[in-house]
């Protein structure tokens, strides 16, 4: 009988991801704001994952090297924790849900990933591309929102372009790990609606993982085929530029040349982020408590949270919760540092998780970051699970 790997649970668990805080008063059922879909779907997918894991071999002896993410789950927990000394203005019980269903995401994709790294990352990789191709065209079909910016499903451009920059990391994961070309060609939409977000922050983000994955490969890089990508991608984005809307153009000579060279406008970036580091120097030791940057600062100033992730832990957290993230984030390093088991896919998780956690420290909430998170447990699966956990002949299937 052959054995195989479900793929309903992988469905459904990138679904609650790119879903975000999706309630059914953004479908139009206001009398239904109450119902979050996240929770409904993770429940169900957490059964899905119970009759997946049912279903394994039994598996001899584990990785044992997990400490990463037992650090992960007490840094989540001493973060609801704080919840107890938080300001009172501060949105206590939304956070608290929010990071519940972070750490269960957490667990349940690296609990997945282990039962066959292989076949359930590239799954992954090819469920985000497809998310990218929707996301992308469901924003030009939609047009531009707020400032001329794009974005998709009533998100914002800051996560769209998240979504964006992961669909390239997939089409060039679906090129080298099952050698499809297609998925390339596809590239220039994505990097088109990554700049129709307007997200400064998450083009910068993608263009430092870029760089540093042309300097690592740049011994495997053949020269003519190297140019020719080059000349190809040049080429579109000049074909882009003469045929676009003036909504495309107005959008970039606004947001990349007047705001940011001309007038250095940082959205007032920088002014948050002292005020995040005075809230620290207040409470250095234990932190503000969960989400006391906007009880005590964000409140009065109609800001919702730091937009820098680490100055967020520091301000809420305090010593204590930088140094439940920073111990979390060095053993995984120690983990990941040269690929393990599989090098190759390893590298492109730890490529999307550095992408997602670089954009994390100029937008977004603890919950935003879920996808930093996630890729993270999926390269620690991959460089972790021993090679002989996967079968050959293992397949997907839909139930």
């Amino acid at each position: 009988m052959r054995s195989r790997v479900f793929f309903a649970p992988g469905l459904l668990l990138v679904l609650v991801t790119i879903g975000g805080r999706y309630t059914l008063d953004r479908a139009g059922l206001l009398d239904l704001a109450w119902v979050d879909l996240r929770v409904i779907g993770l429940a169900v997918a957490l059964v899905l994952l119970a009759l997946d894991a049912a279903h394994r071999p039994r598996r001899t002896g584990g990785p044992g090297r997990e400490g990463w993410l037992v650090a992960a789950m007490l840094f989540f927990l001493y973060q609801i924790a704080s919840g107890l000394w938080a300001p009172p203005a501060a949105r206590v019980g939304p956070q608290t849900l929010d990071l519940v269903l972070l750490g269960v995401l957490v667990l349940a994709f690296y609990a997945y990933a282990l039962g066959d790294p292989d076949r359930v990352i590239r799954t992954v990789f090819v469920l985000m591309f497809v998310a990218a191709v929707v996301f992308a065209l469901a924003a030009l079909l939609g047009g531009p929102g707020e400032q001329g910016r794009y974005s998709a499903f009533g998100g914002g451009p800051n996560v769209f372009v998240r979504i964006q920059i992961l669909g390239v990391i997939s089409a060039v994961a679906m090129f080298l790990l099952m050698g499809r070309v297609w998925p390339l060609l596809v590239t220039p939409l994505f990097m088109l609606a990554a700049v129709l977000s307007g997200s400064r922050a998450g083009l910068l983000a993608g263009g430092v993982v870029g760089f540093a994955a042309l300097l690592k490969l740049r011994r495997r890089l053949r020269t003519g085929p190297t140019v020719a990508a080059g000349v190809v991608l040049l080429g579109v984005c000049a074909a882009l530029w003469a045929f676009a809307p003036p909504s495309f153009t107005d959008l970039f000579q606004e947001r990349f040349v007047e705001q940011t060279v001309q007038e250095q406008y940082l959205s007032d970036r920088t002014s948050i982020w002292a005020a995040a580091w005075n809230l620290f120097l207040d409470h250095p030791i234990i932190g503000a408590g969960l989400d006391g940057f906007y009880g005590a600062i964000g409140v009065n100033q109609m800001v919702e949270y730091p937009h820098n992730y680490v100055l967020g832990v520091a301000g809420e957290g305090g010593l204590i919760g930088l140094g439940l993230l920073t111990a979390s984030i060095v053993l995984w390093t120690r983990i990941v540092r040269g690929g393990g088991e599989r090098p190759q896919l390893t590298g492109l998780a730890v490529a999307s998780a550095v992408f997602v956690a670089l954009s994390s420290l100029f937008s977004g909430d603890y919950y935003d970051s879920r996808l930093a998170w996630i890729f993270a447990a999926l390269a620690a699966a991959a460089a972790l699970a021993p090679d002989g956990v996967t079968h050959p002949d293992r397949e997907l299937v839909s139930t």
